[in-house]
């Protein structure tokens, strides 16, 4: 897949401290990608240099092979963005708001308008002033908003803030359909952990303003390391033989032994803990969570 977004040494300094530290990484065409990072870490700041809100200290952004800094026309017209909220008036209709949004885009026909504003479920309530709408009505406005130029690319900073569940599963299926229908890409920062696992391809871990690691989502959660657990009655001498002879820490749960180990070490631990008269009921990875590994990464 061809890269239609690339940050290429993105460095922010403000006043003389290092907010974003020489961040690298591309996005494919048709991938939801992950932006994760704690408070703090400057996912924001990112976000805002990608779509030219905030000037890059140093480094380039390239959206379609334009660069943000030399050619901000031509790069931003193939993007649709809410950082952080979607801003609206809220003395208009929904229709009103996409009307006033549609005149700064060439192009944007009645037709459009009102194919987006089916695909993002506000028929029903388009011509209803924005003071009446519900938090979700008014995200799904701010969607309708990014897509009425048809983008490329589509950025989203947290867009299920604030939803109730049914709403999240929304936003998330719609935002899979978009990547998938429409070849779009979608980038989306969020701390609803286990959404970004269910929504995402590939995930960014951004730390105190570097770049921890890019992944697919399965690839980052599982690590080069799995939980396993062992079913054994023979708890303690299980224990012993693990760290005598591979120097590994199991420890003790009701189920059996949890220990870390590496997928190709399963069999020979099998092998030996059976030739020394344990019995083995069973050895499984236990599934781990976008989370857990988040929390691991980043030492919270």
């Amino acid at each position: 897949m061809t890269a239609i977004v690339e940050l290429k040494n993105v460095t922010k300094v403000i006043k003389g401290k290092k907010i974003i530290d020489d961040l690298s990484f591309s996005i494919k065409e048709g991938e939801v990608f992950g932006f994760l990072g704690p408070n703090g870490a400057g996912k924001t700041t990112t976000i805002r240099m990608i779509v030219g809100l905030m000037k890059l200290t140093s480094g380039d952004v390239l959206i379609k092979g334009n660069s943000i800094q030399k050619n901000y026309d031509q790069a931003i017209q193939h993007v649709g963005a809410i950082v952080e909220n979607p801003e609206l008036y809220k003395f208009l209709t929904g229709y009103q708001n996409l009307m006033q949004y549609a005149r700064m885009v060439k192009g944007v026909s009645k037709e459009r308008i009102a194919e987006v504003v089916e695909l993002v479920g506000l028929t029903d309530a388009i011509h209803s002033k924005v003071k009446t709408y519900s938090l979700g009505m008014r995200q799904r406005l701010g969607l309708a908003q990014c897509l009425l130029h048809k983008p490329q690319v589509m950025i989203l900073d947290e867009p299920t803030n604030g939803l109730d569940p049914a709403g999240i599963r929304e936003i998330r299926d719609y935002i899979r359909k978009l990547a998938r229908d429409e070849n779009m890409s979608v980038i989306v920062s969020s701390h609803l952990l286990s959404e970004m696992e269910l929504m995402c391809d590939r995930i960014a871990i951004i730390q105190k303003g570097k770049l921890t690691d890019v992944q697919t989502v399965h690839d980052f959660v599982q690590g080069n390391e799995q939980i396993y657990l062992i079913e054994t009655s023979t708890i303690d001498k299980t224990i012993k033989l693990l760290k005598e002879e591979f120097d590994l820490a199991g420890r003790k749960t009701p189920a059996g032994i949890e220990v870390p180990l590496l997928k190709e070490q399963v069999p020979a631990i099998i092998k030996h803990l059976v030739e020394n008269e344990v019995d083995v009921f069973g050895v499984k990875a236990l599934a781990k969570s976008l989370e857990d590994r988040f929390l691991e990464v980043t030492n919270l």
